[in-house]
């Protein structure tokens, strides 16, 4: 089965892109999402976040993400060693998703896909490219935030320039090309027996 990489930038629009592939009956699976769940329930991994960030790192048996994020975000060694510890564990899980599911192909959506390494164990990655300008927009009106907040939040990530550069196929999302006809024409790229 091919696996597929689904990656890009804060606000560039990965979940859209993903949600379309879903439509397709394309699974997917949200690498941010299993992260989440995977440091509530993994006992190990809770262990190791407790003895390195703190007992305050989990309140009342879950995870605080909000109190978590204050403290990495603002420590970049910190980040990457929560990185260290989370990101292993999630390319694992992903793995053995892959391995159960019966499409033709599957897709594993995930901002940090160059960053983790997860694409070493993906066959071919698509990047979704949006205008920083626009990005910043998108991000301010989800997340209520501010320009500064969330320029932060992008200087923390790869260069995108960078990260569409190692990517094998992108998708442009700057509200001008229709993203669906893109997501169709990689779709039917997949389905052809001599892709795989």
């Amino acid at each position: 089965m091919l696996r597929v990489g689904l990656t890009g930038g804060i606000g560039s629009g990965k979940s859209t892109v993903a949600k379309i592939f879903e439509s397709l009956g394309i699974p997917v699976y949200y690498a941010d999402d299993a992260a989440k769940q995977i440091m509530n329930t993994d006992e190990e991994l809770k262990g190791a976040l407790i003895k390195n960030f703190g007992d305050k790192v989990y309140k009342e048996g879950l995870l605080d993400r909000a109190w978590l994020g204050s403290l990495v975000f603002a420590d970049k060694e910190k980040l990457t060693l929560l990185n260290s510890l989370t990101h292993p564990i999630t390319i694992r899980d992903a793995d053995r998703w892959m391995e159960k599911q019966q499409s033709p192909y599957t897709i594993k959506e995930a901002a940090l896909l160059f960053e983790s390494r997860a694409n070493e164990h993906l066959d071919h990655i698509i990047g979704v490219y949006a205008p920083q300008e626009l990005r910043i927009r998108r991000v301010m009106a989800r997340d209520k935030v501010t320009e500064a907040e969330v320029l932060k939040r992008i200087n923390r990530q790869m260069n995108e320039e960078e990260k569409m550069k190692r990517c094998d196929s992108v998708i442009v999302n700057d509200e001008k090309q229709p993203v669906i006809q893109q997501v169709l024409a990689l779709h039917e790229k997949f389905l052809k027996p001599q892709f795989k």
